[in-house]
């Protein structure tokens, strides 16, 4: 797609302020919406929505399914808005740390919360507001209804992975499923609610974000969790043996300095797929197009071809490549959202395996990848990375959320590079962010892309996360303090200058 050349900021829903722990779809992201506004930018992106887990090390991108919404999100203020619901129904606020999520006693005191809303509705809600829960189960059944009872299974399994579930469950035999619904139907319920509380605050969200000529970017993880409600309801789109284990799983080969990366999510039987003119990619892109205007693929790599590690195998140099769908993919989603192919709306992450076939797939759509002024080689003066370089059919960052910081990146530089850092984009580094953002915004390409964190000018120690590691990730938070009028007033000048 031909983006307008426009500019924007990335800030998780997590990250956002909030008064209960953690970012959610109320007063936060509307002051948040609002800064944008006033910092002339047009895009807002973030990481995946769906519910995390502490398992998973809190990651988005490990997620109990694709379709659902994180209930966490869910804001008990606009909650208090609703006839059948107020403030005298929220539990008594512990106390939360505006710069850090704790996810654990967030997830505790949101369950609660929303587990009184719940009781609330059941006894106070009127008709019209009882058949709209009604509709969006009927409308999203599909997903939802095997998304909650696999909620409700795990709570009764004591949060135990669905391939240690007992077997009739774990295989998912009709007669055990329908003895399951019934013996839970109150806990499916319950996660079948949460989640039309989410879809109806974020339809909000959305169309305030819009009223402010705000466009959002959400992110499409081209793989799953093994533990998700994804796999469990649907193992045929997954390269699975006869046990309902991964055959495979998905990573990165060795590279030069590395030894690769073992990601142990399952990959996918596209041939099983393409058979089914893949309905359940479809039904997925479709439902994340419900929600933003921009879809960012992670690992668009994997949709030319991906690398698939033996299940049982510990070393990613035990993978081989493998094809993957390719442009018969992006033909079915043209059609499916009645686009010409070269019109969809998505973006596509080609950092790392950058070959002749991701760029020929990505160039056959009209797909922009992604350049990071991180990966410049300073001294250099043909770098893809610097900004001076990037083509048009480009989204350019200062840093996302899996780098460090800008400013962190510039303190870790050696002094060559930072000499010629100071050199290409003529500063002396004093305030290294700006120069960044005003390097990035003044390129060819055609969306710059800025962090919250370097808005702020802030350094490591407010690194969003850092791959290969398991704790301390996906916790930073902004105050709406921080989101003064000087820093939108200096961004704003960037982007009027710069044409965006």
């Amino acid at each position: 797609m031909r983006f307008d050349r426009q500019s924007g900021v990335f800030a998780h829903v997590a990250s956002l302020p909030g008064p209960h722990g953690i970012g959610d779809l109320g007063s936060g992201a509307r002051a948040f919406v609002d800064f944008l506004r006033d910092a002339g930018q047009s895009l807002w992106q973030f990481c995946p929505l769906g519910p995390t887990s502490g398992a998973h090390g809190n990651s988005p991108y490990q997620s109990y399914s694709a379709f659902a919404g994180e209930p966490t999100f869910v804001s008990l203020e606009r909650l208090a808005e609703r006839p059948w619901f107020d403030d005298a129904d929220v539990p008594d606020d512990p106390g939360f740390d505006s710069h850090r999520v704790a996810y654990d006693r967030v997830r505790e005191f949101k369950r609660e919360a929303l587990r009184t809303a719940f009781e609330c509705f059941r006894e106070r809600a009127a008709d019209d507001e009882r058949e709209r829960f009604a509709g969006f189960r009927e409308r999203e059944a599909g997903w939802v209804e095997d998304y909650a009872l696999f909620r409700a299974c795990k709570a009764e399994f004591d949060g135990a992975a669905w391939a240690d579930w007992p077997e009739p469950i774990r295989t998912r035999e009709p007669a055990a499923l329908d003895r399951q619904r019934e013996a839970l139907a109150d806990d499916v319920a319950f996660n079948a609610f949460r989640q039309w509380l989410f879809d109806e605050q974020w339809r909000d969200l959305r169309a305030y974000a819009a009223d402010r000529e705000v466009s959002l970017v959400g992110d499409l993880p081209i793989y799953v969790a093994l533990d998700s409600a994804d796999v469990w309801a649907t193992p045929a789109a997954f390269d699975l043996g006869p046990d309902r284990q991964p055959a495979a799983v998905a990573g990165v080969p060795p590279n030069p300095g590395d030894d690769g990366q073992r990601w142990g999510n399952p990959v996918y039987d596209w041939d099983h797929l393409r058979e089914t003119g893949y309905e359940w990619w479809l039904d997925r892109v479709r439902r994340l197009l419900s929600r933003v205007d921009i879809a960012r693929i992670d690992h668009f790599k994997g949709f030319d071809e991906f690398w698939a590690i033996p299940a049982d195998a510990e070393s990613p140099a035990a993978g081989e490549w493998r094809d993957g769908p390719g442009a018969d993919f992006f033909e079915a989603v043209a059609d499916d959202l009645d686009l010409p192919p070269e019109d969809l709306p998505f973006v596509a992450e080609d950092l790392g395996f950058i070959d002749e076939g991701v760029v020929a797939l990505r160039d056959r759509f009209s797909i922009p990848g992604m350049r990071v002024p991180q990966y410049a080689d300073w001294c250099s003066e043909d770098s893809r990375d610097k900004p001076v370089n990037y083509p048009r059919d480009a989204v350019a960052y200062t840093s996302t959320h899996d780098t460090d910081t800008a400013v962190g990146y510039y303190e870790s530089l050696g002094d060559e590079q930072r000499d010629c850092l100071h050199y290409a984009l003529a500063t002396d580094g004093s305030e290294i962010h700006w120069s960044l953002i005003e390097a990035v915004w003044d390129s060819e390409a055609s969306i710059a892309m800025t962090t919250m964190q370097d808005l702020l000018g802030l350094g490591s120690d407010a690194r969003f996360n850092t791959p290969g590691t398991a704790e301390g990730n996906w916790r930073w938070r902004v105050t709406e303090a921080a989101l003064t009028d000087d820093v939108a007033t200096e961004l704003a000048g960037i982007t009027t200058a710069t044409l965006r």
